[in-house]
């Protein structure tokens, strides 16, 4: 249940203002409406503490609304009305939030609005491919399928995600633990034996004096070290805030050894995999492409997807502004 903040004019024409409790805005009007009101304004209020427990406790991962989509698959292709299987599905989640947000759809439901448009009140759950897909299901009759495409989809973008985290912590974990050892080494081991070396009184490499400076000035000087690092991470968070800067760094993520070409294959194999799960569905290809646009975060691939799309737009083929993106491997 949420609560809502009202303004409403009575039957004598006098402005009633309030709050009341309702499971989605639709449901709150209805209510209005019996109590002889008709709502000017209606607001869904929310205090500090219940944004903090959605946005941490309430969470939906994507593994989690896939098996809720197959689970709501199942139900329509076994007969079900799609009210029971909201009920039912709702009923059945573990995070609160994708709970609470089916229950919300049902009500939109029962108003009469369609199920896509209803899912469109949470987009922070329900991403623009779900609700195209679902629109195309009602359309043409197959949201039974569709939904089932649409689990299956949702599964892969999961296991794929999984891969990528599997595949790049290891080298991560690493690079931290090199680098502690190393910062280690440099700040307490280094100058005991550069005072032994010293004490030699004999003359050394230049790599070795290299070695000592540096250690030297790490163990004396670390604090502007930290405070070189501090103001580099401020000037690039400032920087990635502008359309440029953060074009510049979603470009050279993909010029990093080791990590970039992982990211462009993932980056490819999401791309790929949306495209063919919109086109099965019935999804023309214009609008596949400004969707699976709008879903990346890389600014370099929205860039040249964009460019793809407008000449498509121009009667070109995929393939050709695929390839004169110049990015994606070949056998794309």
């Amino acid at each position: 249940m949420a609560l809502y903040e009202y303004s409403a004019l009575d039957s004598g024409g006098k402005r009633k203002k309030g709050t009341l409790e309702a499971s989605g805005q639709q449901t709150a009007k209805r209510q209005l409406r019996e109590q002889g009101l008709f709502p000017t304004q209606l607001q869904e209020v929310r205090s500090g503490k219940e944004q903090k427990g959605f946005q941490w406790g309430g969470r939906v991962q994507v593994l989690q609304l896939a098996v809720a989509t197959r689970q709501l698959a199942t139900m329509l292709a076994a007969g079900m009305t799609i009210d029971d299987a909201l009920v039912t599905v709702s009923d059945q989640q573990e995070p609160p939030a994708l709970g609470k947000s089916l229950a919300r759809v049902r009500e939109d439901v029962l108003q009469g609005i369609s199920l896509s448009q209803a899912l469109q009140g949470d987009a922070k759950i329900f991403p623009e491919i779900y609700v195209n897909m679902v629109q195309v299901g009602e359309a043409s009759g197959t949201l039974d399928k569709v939904l089932h495409q649409l689990a299956e989809f949702l599964e892969d973008q999961a296991r794929l995600g999984a891969r990528l985290k599997a595949a790049l912590s290891y080298p991560i974990l690493m690079l931290l633990v090199g680098g502690g050892v190393l910062t280690f080494l440099m700040a307490f081991v280094v100058p005991k034996v550069t005072r032994m070396l010293e004490d030699l009184d004999q003359a050394l490499p230049l790599p070795t004096l290299w070695l000592m400076g540096f250690s030297s000035f790490l163990s004396h000087y670390w604090w502007l070290l930290v405070i070189s690092v501090l103001i580099g991470l401020w000037l690039a968070r400032r920087q990635l805030k502008t359309e440029k800067g953060r074009l510049w760094f979603d470009r050279q993520k993909f010029s990093l050894p080791l990590f970039g070409p992982l990211l462009l294959q993932s980056a490819t194999a999401r791309f790929a995999r949306t495209m063919a799960t919109l086109l099965r569905s019935g999804v023309p290809l214009l609008t596949s492409l400004e969707i699976v646009t709008g879903l990346l975060n890389n600014r370099l691939l929205k860039k040249l997807l964009t460019d793809v799309g407008r000449a498509v737009r121009e009667g070109a083929g995929l393939a050709g502004p695929l390839r004169k993106a110049n990015i994606f491997p070949s056998m794309l």
